[in-house]
């Protein structure tokens, strides 16, 4: 059971305020632990893994907006060529998506810190929620659910990261089993029964063959 002690988008956790400063002065200064400039942190191709699993949410709902929630810099649309899975090379992901708006938010990044209006066909959320206080999450994956009209679309990984947070946390500060995301998301999902939604766990598991990354799909 997650205490959430009535956190909400108008009164977060101050450990959410904290990670959220962080997170600000990481976009400017760069990741210190990793060496990266601050070009090269959280430019936002963790989403490049997804593209395809979205594509296929996008075709099966027939949206037209999609809102990216926690995008980074936003580089991921820029153009630059994407190829489908007949070979053809579309010059970018939302040409690839075909959908007539893509709208980025990132409470952490300025160009995209504004709070989004409206409502939009489809949400995607990538790489995004462990590194939100679990404490928080329940309000915001309320409101990603919120945003949308068709479905949700998230990732969400289940170990560490291998970056460094500017007071040496490690950037992962959710780490769950898939059986605890999957009772959160379905019971904020029974409030919304019209949208599709489908997030991707993955965990890491020691075989003899060596640590292998394992995705399971929980969707409703």
């Amino acid at each position: 059971m997650i205490k959430t002690m009535n956190f909400s988008r108008a009164n977060p956790s101050p450990h959410y305020l904290e990670l959220q400063a962080m997170y600000r002065q990481m976009h400017m200064k760069g990741e210190e632990f990793l060496g990266r400039p601050a070009a090269d942190t959280f430019p936002g191709f963790s989403l490049d893994a997804q593209i395809y699993r979205i594509k296929s949410l996008v075709v099966q709902t027939g949206a037209d907006t999609v809102l990216d929630y926690g995008c980074g810099k936003g580089k991921q649309y820029e153009p630059r060529p994407i190829k489908d899975a007949a070979g053809v090379l579309w010059p970018g992901v939302i040409d690839f998506w075909d959908v007539g708006e893509v709208v980025c938010y990132d409470p952490c990044y300025e160009p995209y810190s504004k709070l989004p209006e409206g409502k939009f066909d489809g949400v995607v959320c990538t790489d995004v929620l462990e590194h939100c206080p679990e404490q928080d999450l329940p309000w915001i994956i309320r409101e990603l659910f919120g945003y949308a009209n068709r479905f949700v679309f998230a990732n969400v990984a289940c170990y560490p990261a291998h970056k460094r947070l500017p007071n040496g946390e490690n950037a992962h500060c959710t780490i769950q089993p898939v059986e605890w995301w999957m009772a959160l998301v379905s019971d904020i999902a029974r409030d919304h029964p019209g949208v599709i939604w489908e997030f991707w766990v993955q965990s890491v598991v020691t075989t003899p063959a060596g640590t292998q990354y394992v995705e399971q799909k929980i969707t409703g």
